[in-house]
């Protein structure tokens, strides 16, 4: 179906950004028409090495809640975490009808299911070329290539003219699966006319195109042929599909058999097969129980931790605490993937345990990308035409890259715009600009509390992750105020109590001498005693060690 939006030079539409820039990761943009709102991806981040403790990041919607009357509904790209991750989150709040395409809501199911959601979230499974009405949008899912099947980029059709999104995208001409990216429909817009497109800049600072997926099946291949007297153990992302079909297909060829290791990868490859987006050959799939049937040049794991995840699968056999497998001298591990930036840490650590325990790891042309660099990028201008360039998806380098590679197509300054997460730009045919700011901003996620952990607490753990933590207790009589009992002093993560005996001694000495001086100066106020004793032992410990622990007084009162 292709759609015609009546168009008005003077309408003015607005496009919102809720996440998703200045970082990778936590997609989520809002676009705006008078008393109609519908948001583009609802995605997570994960947790950088300040954040002690939290499981997972999502993005605030307080814009979205304070507007909940207009809100449509939300249009997922594709089913990677960074754009469905916080949908079980934001929809107990905003409870509104999901839109994507069948992989995508496949894996979504999977998602509300473990939340319990399935039965009061609304889904609509959309076909490529297929539009939706969503208050004055209409919205056309066009197909593109990406590192997961059923991408799609979103030609979206307003009063003020046709926007396009191109969600996560590459151009891959021989796809493992599905067709090509449907460059066909984006030359038909580029004539009728592109008001503004936002592009995917995560790989735009590197020149050249991103190889086909199909050329890593090849680097498979060579090493299947390479390694055919020892067991074989991929990492990669549980999301990538193509990837996981591909070593299969190898491992069929040389006839060994298949097992699929880590939760996550488990849910999405069944949830693939269920769906046909991926072809398993009859009995090449064994469970991790059955692997002792089989010796091990016969074995293939497909497993997830490539990010080198503390309790991924992966980092557990490297750390020798996963239950079922135990990496053994001669096992051959292909990661297969490139670190995230902030990872590289945590991925050396584990290629450093594998190889310790005798195993041969390979790292080098086992993956290629599912983002687009600069010539794809460069195309998908040279197609669209648009008169306003919003780079998305990257942090400000890559923004800015983006940016200066569209004045390279064509577009004038003044109509690429670098945004803000939670900058509102307001576009219509004739003028474009930033005219306010939304609150914006990260919802920490640490177990089942959401939002529950702010900056006071993070501030808290790391001064306890770095200094440690000094418990002062004391029994007061009540009336009199006399000290009943203590300073008894109680430290963890400070020093090693048995071994400094005469700095707790002193410390105590320091606590008792800062008490009896309040005491007999009249002071009886909890909350000034606290603070003296506070005070007098943190100058002592910083005098003596140089160290600045956490001191929490604790006053009992008996009668």
């Amino acid at each position: 179906m292709r759609t015609v939006v009546n168009k008005n030079s003077k309408s003015k539409v607005k496009i919102i950004p809720l996440g998703g820039l200045e970082q990778i990761g936590m997609n989520i943009t809002a676009f705006e028409y008078e008393e109609s709102i519908f948001v583009v991806d609802c995605g997570l981040a994960f947790p950088d090495d300040q954040m002690l403790g939290i499981d997972l990041v999502i993005p605030d919607v307080t814009y979205l809640k304070d507007n909940i009357e207009k809100v449509k509904g939300f249009v997922i790209t594709h089913g990677h975490e960074d754009h469905i991750g916080a949908l079980p989150y934001i929809l107990k709040d905003i409870q509104v009808p999901i839109y994507g395409t069948l992989l995508t809501m496949g894996i979504i199911e999977g998602k509300l299911k473990e939340h319990n959601m399935l039965r009061t979230v609304k889904r609509k499974v959309v076909k490529y070329g297929q539009c939706i009405n969503l208050g004055d949008f209409r919205i056309e899912f066009i197909k593109v290539n990406h590192s997961i099947a059923d991408a799609a980029a979103l030609a979206i059709y307003t009063p003020a003219g046709v926007i396009v999104h191109t969600g996560d995208f590459k151009i891959d001409y021989t796809p493992v699966f599905g067709d090509p990216t449907d460059l066909t429909r984006f030359g038909e817009l580029g004539k009728k006319g592109v008001l503004a497109l936002l592009a995917d800049s995560t790989n735009v600072m590197r020149p050249g195109f991103t190889m086909s997926e199909k050329t890593v099946g090849k680097t498979f291949d060579h090493i299947f042929a390479e390694h055919t007297d020892r067991r074989i153990i991929v990492a990669t992302f549980a999301s990538n599909v193509d990837r996981v079909q591909q070593i299969i297909n190898s491992a069929y060829q040389y006839g060994r058999k298949v097992v699929i290791e880590g939760r996550s990868m488990v849910n999405v490859i069944n949830t693939a097969d269920e769906l046909g987006y991926i072809n398993i050959p009859e009995h090449t799939l064994i469970d991790i129980e059955e692997m002792k049937n089989y010796p091990d040049e016969k074995i293939v794991m497909i497993t997830t931790g490539s990010q080198g995840e503390s309790m991924a699968a992966l980092s557990r056999m490297a750390a020798s605490i996963h239950r079922k497998v135990t990496i053994k001298p001669g096992d051959t591990v292909i990661l297969s993937s490139t670190p995230i930036p902030g990872n590289e840490k945590a991925v050396s650590r584990v290629i450093n345990e594998l190889s310790m325990k005798g195993a041969n790891v390979i790292f080098q042309d086992t993956h290629v990308s599912g983002h687009a660099c600069q010539e794809e990028i460069k195309l998908i201008y040279s197609l669209l035409k648009p008169k306003y360039s919003v780079p998305v998806h990257g942090e400000y380098r890559h923004l800015k890259t983006h940016a200066e590679l569209a004045m390279q197509m064509g577009i004038p300054k003044e109509n690429t715009f670098i945004l803000a997460s939670g900058d509102v730009l307001e576009l219509s045919d004739e003028s474009a600009r930033v005219v306010e700011q939304v609150p914006v901003g990260s919802i920490l996620v640490d177990g089942l509390g959401v939002g529950d952990v702010g900056n006071i607490v993070l501030r808290d753990r790391q001064n306890l992750a770095e200094n440690g933590i000094i418990i002062v207790v004391m029994t007061l009589e009540k009336y009199s105020n006399q000290l009943l009992a203590g300073p008894d002093i109680v430290t963890r993560g400070f020093v090693y109590v048995r071994e400094s005996e005469n700095l707790i001694d002193e410390a105590k000495q320091v606590v008792d001498d800062a008490v009896m001086d309040c005491l007999d100066n009249h002071i009886s106020d909890w909350g000034k005693l606290k603070m003296v004793v506070k005070e007098s032992l943190s100058d002592y410990l910083w005098k003596k060690m140089k160290r600045n622990p956490m001191i929490l007084p604790i006053i009992m009162e008996v009668e």
